[in-house]
């Protein structure tokens, strides 16, 4: 049975379809909410977040941070494997900086949207948190479920390369 955690700074409201992404994916995913209040595009909060609740976590936990100044831009969707033994599924855009610097990211892999990608829901693509829903939350939960492994993700690129602040 795997774990997902959800972070975002979209406020709380819309944050359930996230959730149910998971559930769609798979019933016996146990899905937690980390916070949804991180300060608007404030990625340097939500990776302190996350360095200061990992260690708490069963080793294999899935992550989903989502505060992303520049969805729609050409930034990596991406998954990291870190030092300590967990995955974190985020836009690579600074939010990785405290936990690169604090535990280290062992790899990092860029998400293949033509399989990691929920389809059928373009409808919604309109919506404000449509990829955190259709991809951060759906490869989240294909990892946490064992459906994909990390090397499933999609393309491996350099550490090097990781966006730090």
């Amino acid at each position: 049975m795997g774990y997902v955690v959800i972070q975002t700074d979209f406020g709380g409201g819309p944050c359930a379809p996230m959730t149910g992404m998971c559930k769609l994916v798979d019933p016996s995913l146990k899905v937690f909410d980390l916070t949804h209040d991180v300060p608007k595009f404030n990625v340097r909060a939500a990776g302190a977040n996350l360095v200061e609740v990992m260690p708490f976590w069963p080793e294999g936990t899935v992550f989903v941070s989502v505060c992303d100044p520049g969805v729609g831009t050409p930034r990596k969707a991406a998954v990291a494997k870190t030092g300590n033994g967990y995955y974190i599924v985020t836009p690579d855009n600074g939010t990785l900086t405290d936990v690169v610097n604090t535990f280290g990211v062992m790899a990092i892999r860029e998400i293949d949207e033509s399989v990691n990608r929920f389809k059928g829901n373009e409808w919604s693509a309109h919506s404000d948190i449509f990829h955190g829903r259709d991809i951060f939350a759906y490869c989240g939960a294909r990892l946490a479920a064992g459906i994909i492994d990390f090397e499933g993700v999609g393309p491996e690129y350099p550490t090097k390369d990781i966006i730090v602040l």
